[in-house]
């Protein structure tokens, strides 16, 4: 019976887990359709790389994104915000995050 518990207890955690990973995946995904659609024309690689950056944490990065789809009235949601800073700190800052 601890058995089939135990069993039935790793399924479940399996499930989470892939699932999680199935969450990160689409972010990433859907922050660089993003920001290759909306960003990426005056935003090359250099200006992540620059010295005098200004996001320099992972709550400044989130406010930079936040910053600039307001400068360009996207009208992004919360969630998209935070898509875009995801996908951003993936590939270039590495920031330690909350989540």
């Amino acid at each position: 019976m601890l058995r089939k518990s135990m069993l039935t207890a790793g399924f479940v955690l399996l499930g989470i887990s892939a699932e999680v990973g199935a969450q990160s995946a689409r972010d990433a995904t859907r922050g660089e359709l993003l920001y290759s659609t909306h960003c990426i024309s005056c935003h090359t690689a250099q200006v992540h790389w620059r010295d005098r950056k200004i996001a320099i944490d992972w709550t400044t990065l989130q406010a930079q994104v936040r910053r600039w789809q307001d400068n360009t009235g996207l009208g992004w949601s919360d969630e998209d915000i935070a898509r875009v800073a995801r996908y951003l700190n993936t590939l270039y800052y590495r920031y330690p995050t909350p989540d």
